[in-house]
């Protein structure tokens, strides 16, 4: 596994290059939530397969309170 793996659905690359979206496939839908110190940030992954009915959550990094562990 790499980094980041094809298919990458965004908008930089996916409106030159779309990619079909079909059931079965696992996504990393990934939001970026910044920390209380106002500089540091954490991304944050949330794991979803795609169903026939739509997507299911199928892993979730709790983020309700994320410490800092090295201020700069």
């Amino acid at each position: 596994m790499a980094l980041h793996e094809r298919p990458i659905v965004s908008r930089p690359v996916s409106l030159d290059n779309p990619q079909e979206i079909k059931e079965g496939m696992v996504f990393a839908v990934e939001t970026c939530c910044p920390a209380s110190d106002g500089f540091s940030a954490v991304r944050i992954d949330a794991e979803m397969v795609v169903t026939a009915d739509g997507c299911q959550v199928i892993a979730l990094f709790p983020a309700e309170e994320l410490p800092v562990a090295n201020s700069y």
